[in-house]
């Protein structure tokens, strides 16, 4: 069974996202998660039909294997079809393909990983890569059945998506596309692509880091609402990929028990293929969102930690929401607020560690000067 069929057959196209995990009231870092309230998440997410985990190596700090693992104990495990991903940035010799898949499995405390991915692939990710030796431990991985279907995680132009898609019969891609980012990184065109190949396409970021489900600006939420009145910003942004029959698997990191039924509850409808008058109106909102938005940035959290404690993500997503919210002085008023001294934009000191790890490509050091320059004068 190819993994496209496979995923067809699944209950529902909602996957557990698990980069974006409740964490504890006095949270210092990544790995403070809340893990009881975690694992109940998880729980509850496969007893509803919502089967796909999506683990990685670098989420929490390193320690979401670990609580996916407590959470597919008591039978969860066979119920549950399990995603993980090698960390391409670490890889330096043929020799790490095995000694990063064996870790992550004695981690999942498991004996095969269901959909297994090249995570992040990039220019540079993809160099680090013995073609050669890849091939070898991929035919080899799926022989010994540690690994069912294997794939990658992408994050760069789309001539390199190509080729990469082209290097190897993949089972699953796994790309990010919302309805924002059709032309950003694969976008529509990689996804076509995979189609025409058959291969079943998985998205990351349907809702762009949260940023399309928060309250849009007053003449994009009148847009919204003319087209969708009783729908949610979140369940606008899931009914263009849910209308969409290329798409196998929509990932979301939720971080709360609410966000989560929300998004059972969305992922259950039965959503008709678009109209024109549906693509017109999704065309229309982008633009709108477009000439708002200032920083691409998704709070995925790869230039963190700041070996000099600024805040980067945070900075962004504050920048972005007094733009997109025609709010640009409130927001820069709460940032003051709420942001420490030492964590700002203004503390960047332009090292530059940040910039090559930005699966968005973002001029980080720029960006931050002009957070600073606008909200710290």
């Amino acid at each position: 069974m190819t993994a496209r069929e496979f995923l067809k057959k699944l209950p529902t196209r909602l996957g557990m996202g698990c980069m974006r995990f409740p964490m504890m009231a006095d949270a210092k870092g990544q790995t403070d998660v809340d893990i009881a309230e975690a694992i109940k998440m998880i729980r509850h997410s496969i007893d509803e039909g919502a089967v796909y985990v999506d683990t990685a190596y670098p989420y929490h700090g390193g320690v979401s294997e670990n609580i996916v693992a407590k959470a597919l104990k008591d039978g969860y495990r066979e119920k549950a079809v399990l995603a993980d991903k090698l960390p391409s940035w670490l890889v330096k010799e043929p020799a790490d393909l095995e000694k990063y898949l064996n870790e992550q499995l004695e981690k999942l405390e498991t004996d095969h990983i269901d959909f297994y991915l090249l995570h992040a692939l990039s220019v540079d990710h993809w160099a680090n890569y013995d073609k050669e030796a890849l091939v070898d431990f991929i035919k080899k991985i799926k022989a010994d059945g540690r690994v069912k279907y294997i794939g990658f995680s992408y994050h760069d132009e789309l001539p390199l998506f190509k080729e990469i898609v082209d290097f190897y019969d993949w089972d699953f891609v796994q790309i990010q596309y919302n309805y924002l980012d059709i032309e950003y990184q694969a976008g529509l065109e990689g996804l076509e692509y995979l189609d025409e190949k058959g291969i079943a396409v998985v998205i990351m970021e349907p809702l762009r880091g949260g940023s399309l489900s928060g309250v849009m600006s007053e003449d994009v939420q009148m847009m919204i609402r003319k087209h969708s009145p009783e729908s949610s910003n979140t369940r606008f942004a899931f009914d263009y990929l849910l209308a969409d029959s290329r798409v196998d698997m929509v990932l979301s990191g939720m971080s709360t028990m609410e966000q989560l039924d929300e998004n059972l509850a969305t992922f259950k409808r039965n959503v008709a293929p678009h109209t024109e008058e549906d693509i017109v109106h999704y065309r229309q909102v982008r633009k709108a969102i477009n000439d708002k938005v200032k920083v691409p940035c998704t709070a995925c959290d790869y230039c963190m930690p700041c070996p000099h404690g600024v805040k980067i993500p945070q900075a962004f997503r504050v920048f972005n929401q007094g733009h997109m919210f025609n709010k640009v002085e409130e927001m820069g008023r709460e940032y003051l607020k709420h942001a420490p001294l030492e964590t700002r934009a203004s503390k960047c000191i332009a090292c530059g560690e940040c910039e090559p790890k930005c699966p968005q490509h973002i001029e980080i050091i720029k960006e931050l000067a002009e957070v600073a320059r606008v909200f710290e004068g």
